[in-house]
């Protein structure tokens, strides 16, 4: 769904990215058109193009000539990485960086986080894989 103040070209790219990263896109399937998008979420084709483009510019998407875009092999695993490491700079230093200004020792934080994601598991019905 298209919404909010980011640009939608990233939006189209970041709706790929989750449909390769969670499985319902796999390597080598083929990704709707900019056609599809466009009409589905009623914007301009150049629009839709253009998150398109930026995942092959990435190599997360690969063109085959006259028939469509298409998941490279390596998507999930490339996609994965660098939600990974956005992770670590966008929730991991920040709270690390609290923490030290606090006092909570590494320890104390992993501590921290084992009893929250209990919490969590406990809420949800399981815990989360290591």
């Amino acid at each position: 769904m298209i919404e909010g103040d980011r640009p939608i070209f990233l939006q189209i790219a970041e709706m790929i990215e989750n449909d390769i990263v969670e499985g319902h896109l796999a390597a080598d399937a083929q990704v709707p058109s900019t056609n599809e998008f466009a009409a589905h979420h009623r914007i301009n084709p150049a629009t839709a193009a253009k998150g398109i483009n930026l995942l092959v510019d990435e190599g997360i998407l690969y063109k085959k000539r006259g028939i469509g875009m298409f998941v490279a092999a390596t998507a999930r695993d490339a996609l994965l990485a660098k939600r990974k490491a956005r992770f670590v700079e966008t929730y991991l230093e920040p709270m690390l960086a609290e923490a030290r200004k606090l006092g909570i020792s590494p320890a104390e934080v992993t501590a921290m986080i084992t009893r929250a994601d209990g919490a969590i598991a406990g809420r949800s019905g399981g815990r989360m894989e290591s």
